[in-house]
């Protein structure tokens, strides 16, 4: 196998577009591309050569936009605008409380709804695993989610 750098330099060029091509960001393209040749160092021994070695790198730097792409969407949920460029100090130091005080909202919460709420945002599990780990039903994680979300909203614990 050829050594990392090599195949780095050779096929950087061709993930990079490729996740641009997905992304539709240059600079988020070049954090996923970045990733994803990390996730590929990681596991380049696992590599068994039943396609090539671009196809593979590409497939990684696709799942990796994917999940990047759903934790971004999540956080979007909940999290106010970023202020505009050229906006006010003082309306950026409002914004920033308004990110503290949602955490707080989300610290106080309730169980259920703060570890189902903890499990599917930051930790990425579907609603199906989330019921499991509950011993209840797919329904039941997605109406409790759901109630988590509208608490937080409202501000009500």
């Amino acid at each position: 196998m050829e050594s990392f750098e090599q195949v780095y330099s050779e096929y950087y060029d061709l993930v990079f577009r490729y996740t641009v091509s997905l992304c539709r960001d240059e600079q988020w393209a070049e954090e996923i591309t970045q990733v994803a040749f990390f996730k590929a160092l990681q596991k380049i021994n696992s590599f068994r050569g039943e396609c090539k070695l671009s196809v593979w790198l590409c497939e990684i730097a696709k799942n990796t936009f994917y999940t990047q792409a759903k934790r971004k969407k999540r956080t979007a949920e909940l999290l106010p605008e970023l202020p505009e460029a050229g906006e006010s100090v003082e309306q950026t130091v409002c914004d920033r409380a308004d990110v503290a005080a949602l955490h707080a909202r989300l610290h106080m919460l309730a169980e259920p709804y703060k570890e189902v709420f903890w499990m599917r945002t930051f930790g990425e599990l579907s609603f199906r695993e989330i019921g499991t780990l509950f011993g209840k039903t797919e329904s039941w994680a997605r109406v409790t989610y759901h109630r988590a979300k509208m608490k937080l909203r409202e501000g009500a614990l």
